[in-house]
């Protein structure tokens, strides 16, 4: 999953977020109305580095309403994608309360790295939080983390070339424009799968062994891949940024944290859109898109679990949530946040929640075997889009897949 870049987004939200942000510090549901004592150790919180200051301000103004709890705010320069590796190093020495991507939950729970969150926090949270970003933090029933953004990629488009209408339908697009994107990256096309109707290690994303790539739905998707490949108005690039600016492409497929570099290229012309309708296997399908979810997580080995727990409640409440939309343009997950006039004046924020809508997209899954799955998904895609596995191949090459992520 790529790291986060900051996005360009409004910053009219200063004060909606700070008067928020006051509410939420004397308000009992921070902290689920508790009064349990704190051991006095110091909180260790881990954040992107380029994250920091707003963290700060979130931070100095818990401490404000939470005298009992010591905080240290520590830059993470390895970056929260790096979580799971790094606090596998030594958990003792990893922050105590840390942000992490969801799909690296189940194996840090697995492993004895993380603790649940307790039941008073996890009320709030599954109240306050859209379904889907609830459900990315639970594994095995349990929940282990609490979520404050949404990540999901959509497309971006000059609009002197494409209209809105245009970019509903993948084929009226490619009939109309050009859109970039990479075949050998499953990141960004593996989703096919999800629109042809099958699974990966279950509904849940949880289940090893329960799939239905190596079916018919399954080589619809292939035959789709390799379909684009004389689809005259598809590119298969490496740098779909390159090829917007050269004019080659007027459409791309990326997310929030490319923002920036797009309005670059495209300054007024640039516009945004949910992924298009396609044609799979003879019918009309959503486009979709794996979905992720960051979180903050608490170290198991955290001296002040009373602490930690509180901190990472009040991290992830709507007025911090706010905060942080409003200082990095992260995508709340808070549904009272996403419906802030502020956060529905962006077109590009008001379309990753979209995306982040069941349909539009699916939680991408928690198990360790995620790790082989980009793996061996790689070359399946990459095989089908450049005609290197032929169509009577496509069933055996599914088979032989399913078995490789499954082990």
């Amino acid at each position: 999953m790529k790291t986060w870049k900051k996005a360009l987004l409004s910053t009219a939200i200063l004060g909606t977020a700070a008067v928020a942000l006051a509410a939420c510090g004397s308000s009992k549901s921070s902290d689920g109305g508790s009064k349990a004592k704190t051991d006095g150790k110091t909180v260790r919180l881990y954040v992107d580095t380029e994250q920091k200051k707003a963290y700060d301000k979130i931070v100095a103004n818990f401490v404000k309403e939470n005298k009992d709890v010591k905080v240290e705010v520590k830059a993470n320069n390895s970056g929260a994608s790096n979580a799971k590796t790094d606090i596998a190093k030594d958990p003792a020495k990893y922050g105590d309360v840390f942000q992490v991507p969801h799909d690296q939950l189940g194996d840090m729970a697995e492993k004895g790295y993380i603790n649940e969150i307790a039941p008073k926090y996890v009320d709030v949270s599954k109240a306050e939080n859209s379904e889907l970003a609830f459900n990315a933090v639970n594994y095995k029933g349990k929940t282990y983390a609490l979520p404050y953004e949404e990540q999901s990629q959509f497309i971006y488009y000059d609009k002197t070339k494409l209209t809105a209408d245009d970019v509903k339908s993948w084929d009226t697009l490619t009939s109309k424009g050009v859109i970039g994107t990479n075949f050998a990256v499953p990141y960004n096309v593996y989703p096919i799968f999800f629109s042809a109707g099958t699974t990966l290690y279950g509904e849940n994303g949880e289940t090893l062994g329960d799939m239905s790539v190596d079916s018919d739905k399954g080589v619809n998707a292939m035959k789709w891949f390799a379909e684009q490949k004389s689809n005259k108005g598809v590119m298969n690039t490496d740098n779909t940024l390159n090829q917007l600016k050269s004019g080659k492409v007027s459409a791309i497929i990326d997310g929030p944290w490319s923002s920036t570099s797009v309005k670059k290229v495209l300054g007024d012309n640039m516009a945004v859109a949910p992924y298009p309708t396609i044609t799979i296997g003879g019918e009309e399908k959503q486009m979709q898109a794996f979905l992720g979810i960051k979180s903050i997580a608490v170290n198991s080995k955290a001296p002040d679990q009373a602490g930690a727990q509180k901190l990472a409640a009040y991290l992830t409440s709507e007025a911090a949530q706010l905060v942080l939309f409003k200082d990095q343009g992260l995508v709340p997950t808070n549904t009272k946040a996403q419906e802030n006039a502020d956060v529905q004046a962006s077109d590009l924020t008001k379309t990753v929640i979209t995306m982040a809508q069941t349909g539009h997209s699916t939680l991408m899954p928690k198990l360790a075997q995620m790790s082989i799955f980009w793996d061996k998904a790689t070359p399946l895609i990459n095989g089908a889009y450049t005609g290197q596995i032929k169509e009577a191949d496509y069933k055996a090459q599914l088979a032989t897949f399913a078995k490789d992520i499954n082990k």
